[in-house]
């Protein structure tokens, strides 16, 4: 079973078709995607990536056992089982049909579409009019392979499936409207019963098809671009004055050489790489809050490095800051739809993939209790601030819903002898009635 880290930036659909891959072989993957383990346009311009991946794009894959791969589809193919390249030799030959199909038929029509529409591209009226009618007979296309099918080749989930969904992906969010989609509903169908299986779940979340075809923002895309400075203007002085203006020439030269070793050119990414870069800062969610006592980092240094029982567990409970945290118990919704013990797990690792930027202001540790086919999920989350902090954020709300949540009373009993058992993994785990299997901690 292959093991290794991807490395690619958030939300990157090249690297989710590895992701799902994963989900359904069972590859053991980290995902390398937030600051310290991997920056985008800092990290893959190092001389210690490009050793490994000359061309310092993402997503690149690295096994723990050293073997090095770059390009979305070699990861995903490595990644995955013989169930999903094909079991028989025409059924691999018809996955690399769709994978080809999904480079050359999908991908540029749909860049050409929804760039413009998300501030990547400039707008050009008759290359969209062209990609419209392009994604028109490709959907054309799969809506007729798919009217006596389920999935594209064979009977269940393949490669072939992973990749094409993804490469749709952002076709069905920002410009498929329902009016646009209606003719094919073989492929919408086929594309549902996709982004809901749980493995697909894990990665991509909830998905939720496109109500309003997006269109070009002039605004949007002037913000996106690289600003330029404005030329200084003449001074006059004569010769000194000429002297001192050429040598403020020379320093600025200078300075935005400096610049440019420091930070890559746009120019230097592909058009997602750059608008995902290019994205504004968000303001902090829990700005609103005032400062806590309570070191959250510290704890997790005390919890990582030193015994949990003896020194972790009590530094939690001397420094815990009353008003300015809460903890809560979650339980999964569906424990009907949890069957192999590894898939549970993956359920876990998507969601705590999802919440990379919550991880300074929470901590979680969360347990599948049971075996296959008859488990549950349930965990203890630490917040800062008195409510659910899924709440705060539009980007955190993907998975929280699949759970109930409860606030515990921090001086109960009941309380005290959850985060003891849950931040050890071991205890009586009296409220859940199925033995412990294994653990996640959200760090």
């Amino acid at each position: 079973m292959a093991a290794g880290t991807l490395y690619t930036y958030p939300e990157n659909w090249r690297a989710f078709k590895a992701q799902v891959a994963a989900q359904y072989s069972g590859a053991l993957l980290k995902i390398a995607s937030t600051s310290p383990a991997f920056t985008f346009g800092h990290t893959n311009r190092s001389p210690a990536f490009l050793s490994n991946f000359p061309l310092g794009k993402v997503p690149a894959y690295q096994g723990d056992d050293g073997f090095c791969l770059f390009e979305s589809n070699a990861i995903a193919h490595y990644l995955s089982n013989d169930a999903l390249r094909g079991s028989t030799p025409q059924a691999s030959a018809q996955v690399l049909q769709w994978v080809s199909f999904a480079d050359s038929e999908i991908i540029p029509p749909a860049s050409a579409w929804v760039f413009p529409t998300l501030g990547i591209m400039q707008f050009n009226k008759q290359a969209t009019e062209q990609a419209k009618e392009e994604v028109k007979r490709v959907l054309a296309v799969l809506n007729q392979h798919l009217n006596t099918r389920t999935f594209l080749v064979g009977e269940r989930v393949s490669l072939a499936d992973i990749t094409v969904v993804c490469s749709l992906l952002w076709l069905y969010k920002q410009v498929l409207e329902p009016a646009f989609r209606q003719p094919y509903p073989n492929v919408s169908r086929w594309f549902l019963t996709c982004v809901n299986q749980p493995q697909f779940k894990a990665v991509l979340g909830e998905v939720k098809l496109c109500e309003k075809m997006a269109q070009f923002d002039a605004k949007t895309f002037a913000e996106m671009q690289p600003k330029k400075e404005t030329p200084a203007k003449k001074e006059k002085g004569g010769k000194e004055g000429g002297k001192q203006q050429q040598q403020q020439q020379q320093e600025k030269k200078e300075k935005k050489k400096e610049e440019k070793k420091a930070t890559p050119a746009e120019e230097e990414m592909d058009e997602c790489e750059a608008a995902l870069a290019s994205e504004p800062k968000a303001k902090d969610p829990f700005a609103h809050l005032p400062k806590s006592s309570f070191i959250m980092d510290e704890f997790k240094r005390k919890y990582s490095n030193e015994d949990t029982l003896t020194v972790a567990l009590p530094y939690f409970w001397d420094h815990f800051d009353r008003e300015g945290f809460s903890i809560w118990h979650s339980e999964y919704r569906f424990p009907e739809e949890l069957t192999m013990s590894f898939m549970s797990c993956n359920l876990i690792t998507g969601m705590f993939q999802r919440l990379d930027k919550l991880r300074k202001n929470a901590f979680a540790s969360v347990i599948l209790f049971g075996a296959n086919n008859d488990s549950c999920i349930t965990g203890i989350w630490v917040f800062r601030g008195q409510d659910l902090a899924f709440t705060l954020s539009d980007d955190w709300q993907i998975d929280y819903e699949s759970y109930t949540w409860r606030k515990l009373d921090v001086d109960s009993e009941e309380c005290k002898t959850m985060v003891k058992e849950y931040f050890a993994w071991e205890g009586e785990f009296k409220h859940v009635g199925k033995p412990f299997n294994q653990g996640k901690i959200f760090k």
